[in-house]
């Protein structure tokens, strides 16, 4: 396996961040409803149109791509590569977890 320099999987890390970034945005704004975006007031507290969702999610659709496919020689068939990409993507979306639970009840009490 060549080396791989350092800088390709930070760009993989970063670009899965964006593309499971895009999953909650462009799925909420899909089905019409109001989600938490950088652009509501306060910035990820209050809720963005749906519109303005699927715009975001498809924003960082595309960023993901590009910093996945575009940069480097990403392999899927190359562990190393997709472990940099699930990485960010596991990252952004623990701390979704955490954040949004605030504001949804994802972080509360179990249910029986």
């Amino acid at each position: 396996m060549p080396e791989m320099p350092w800088l390709s999987f930070l760009s993989y890390g970063f670009g899965g961040a964006f593309l499971a970034n895009a999953v909650p945005h462009a799925v909420s704004g899909m089905m019409g409803r109001p989600f938490q975006s950088p652009f509501a007031h306060p910035p990820g507290q209050g809720l963005s149109s749906s519109t303005v969702n699927v715009l975001w999610g498809f924003f960082n659709l595309f960023v993901g791509y590009v910093l996945v496919c575009r940069v480097g020689d990403f392999e899927l068939k190359d562990t190393a590569d997709v472990l940099a990409l699930a990485v960010g993507a596991f990252a952004i979306a623990l701390f979704s977890a955490r954040h949004f639970g605030r504001f949804h009840g994802g972080n509360g009490p179990a249910h029986r």
